[in-house]
Formats: structure tokens, sequence, C-alpha cells
């Protein structure tokens, strides 16, 4: 393993610049995902650690070694493409080993490394098969096992599981989660996905515009998100907003919704407009004649979501919609669109914004 360490990092493709001044740290042993929507320069900031993608200044540094002029073959990297990039006309077994094979290692230690990696990734019983005869969730695993047999400090991965169903995705998210604990290897995962952000790092780097939002464990990024844009990119269903004002006692003030946040929830407490973030899983509907600490919230239904273990209701509470999640089928089942409900917020689990520059207040 190997730590990975990028500074001042500028990336530019046909002259529109892609990385603006990144400076990140990975430690060794880390499971590092970058995350953000298309386009915000993840894939690029991988492709550059990896070699295949020049930089226009800063430094990549790898295992302590600066690498920025370093060929790929130099880097002590292995990495799994989003594509698989398999030979079609070669065994399991020979794509497994074909970089070892040509960096002339000898035969012996080639058929080691295949079959303890092929044991590892269930794939004993397909080395003799070709990519053609495997299903997707398979030839993943041969090129994850591709990429493994090298032994590289260091492994990057492209988007893996984007190419998969749904059912895949979850099996191979787990078989990764798995592989790490077992290798100790450090990674680096790219993707848009905020379950496999949230279920496979250790630390989440949020990434939007070529520059980084927000880096903390998936928890801190989940919990205390540094923005706007991060509150929003991340929870389903997301954050529902609601535009209003705090007054000098840390009020939170908005058309039908008036709400005491707690001290943690803000840095301090001034008058000033403010965005409230209320997250699904913080709103509770109070039923006939129950009571709640605060005053309660008013609003109406605007819609049902079935979700099959929960049900999300959309709350229509003066301009804005909040979602709240019902566990109880009964309860959701009595609910129709137009109904006027009560409703209760954990003042204090909600987030506060800045409506200008959308930070965190």
């Amino acid at each position: 393993m190997a730590n990975v360490t990028l500074r001042s990092l500028n990336i530019a493709l046909g002259g529109k610049p892609i990385i603006r001044d990144l400076d990140l740290h990975v430690e060794p042993g880390e499971f590092l995902v970058l995350l953000g929507p298309s386009g915000c320069g993840k894939s690029t900031l991988l492709h550059s650690i990896a070699g295949l993608v020049d930089t226009a200044s800063g430094a990549i540094e790898i295992g302590g070694r600066d690498m920025t002029g370093a060929d790929p073959s130099e880097r002590g990297i292995g990495m799994v493409f989003q594509s698989y990039a398999l030979y079609p006309t070669m065994t399991v077994e020979d794509n497994m080993s074909f970089g070892l094979r040509i960096a002339g290692m000898p035969k012996a230690e080639i058929r080691r490394r295949v079959r303890e990696t092929a044991g590892m990734l269930q794939l004993d019983a397909l080395l003799a098969r070709k990519p053609g005869q495997l299903s997707g969730g398979q030839r993943q695993r041969v090129a994850i096992g591709r990429a493994l047999v090298r032994q590289a400090r260091v492994l990057l991965f492209d988007e893996p599981l984007s190419n998969l169903d749904a059912k895949l995705r979850a099996e191979l998210r787990r078989e990764l989660k798995l592989l790490h604990h077992r290798l100790g290897s450090t990674m680096i995962y790219v993707t848009h996905d905020q379950v496999e952000a949230m279920t496979l790092a250790s630390r989440i780097v949020v990434m939007r515009g070529g520059e980084v939002q927000q880096t903390g464990s998936p928890l801190e990024v989940y919990e205390r998100p540094a923005n706007r844009f991060v509150a929003g990119f991340l929870g389903a269903p997301a954050m529902g907003f609601v535009e209003g004002a705090l007054d000098a006692a840390g009020v939170f003030r908005a058309e039908g919704l008036l709400l005491r946040p707690a001290p943690g929830c803000m840095m301090d407490v001034a008058a000033r407009p403010a965005l409230l973030g209320v997250r699904a899983e913080h709103v509770r509907l109070l039923g006939a004649g129950e009571a709640d600490a605060a005053a309660p919230m008013h609003g109406t239904v605007a819609l049902v979501e079935p979700m099959g273990s929960h049900q999300v209701v959309w709350i229509r509470c003066g301009g804005a919609s909040l979602a709240a999640l019902v566990h109880d089928p009964a309860a959701a089942a009595a609910l129709a669109p137009g109904q006027p409900l009560r409703f209760a917020i954990d003042a204090a689990r909600v987030s506060l914004f800045d409506p200008a520059s959308g930070a965190r207040l």
C-alpha cells in the first residue's frame, strides 16, 4: 500500500480547465471515493493519477515519490475501467496474467498469483473461458482480478459497476468492501452513485466543477454537509430546503413553519436570511391528537411514494416541499393527496445555509 498526494493540481483538456488548484492526500490503506455529478472532473483526476492524462501544473506523489511525469507503468498502480477492457480472444487466465507476462515475470509466480486472485474473486471455475462466455458481473471480476494480480500499491476504480444491473452492483459492492478489508490496499474509486460512495468509502471527496466541495467520512458528509450542493447531492430522497430567516433569538421562520434549531446546527446566532435543510428521516408525522414537545408544523400531502420497506410522504408546507419516511403501511395508506396533516422536525438534525453563497452557517 502507498499514500497518494496531489499538490496544487491543475488539468486542462482542449484548453478548457477541468481541475483547478486541487490538493488532496490519500492515506495508505484508505478507501477514498471521488463522488460527484457527470462532468465534475472526477474521472479526469483519476486518470491523471494513473498517468493517462497530463497535468498542466502541480504535483502527483505516490508512495512519497514525485510521479507527475512518470509513465503509467512506473507508478505502481492497477486500474479497473468501466468498460472492462478485456481481450476477447484471450481466456480469463490469459487476461489476468497478460501484464505480468509482458513484464517478464516467471511463469510459476504468474500462475501462483492468478490462482490466488481467482480464488478471492470466485473465478476458479472460469479461468479457461473467454469474456464472451461470461456475464457482466463475471467480466468485471476478471477486470478487477487483472489489477489485483499486479499487487499494485494503489488500485484505481473508474465507475466499475455502472454497467451492471442493480442486483449485481449490490453484490460487487459487498465484494469490493470485503476485498479491501482483506487486502488493506490503497483504493481510489470514482462514482456518481451516492449509495456506492456511502457504503464503500472510508472517506468521501465530493466534487463539483473541478473543485473539491467537501472531504470527510460518509457520516460527516451526510450529517453536516459543507454547502447546499453537498446537502442536495447526498441522500435519497434529497434533502428538502425551506427559504426563510433566522431572528436574533435563533428561531427560523418561514411561511407555514417555525423552528428553533439546536445550537449545534449553526456556528453563531444572528438575524439573517437563511435556508433550512431537512432530511426525510428527520421529519415525523403526528397522529390525530398526538402532542409534540415543540409546536407542530402544518402542511398537506402532495404525494405518497411506496418504496417497499417504507413509504415516502411528500408534504407541501407553504412554498416548500418536504419529505417524511413512514414505516407503517396502514398509516401511509390512510394518506391522500391534499389531505392536511401535522408534522414535527428534529431541530437537532437540521442544516442551515446562506441563501446567497450556499455555504453552511
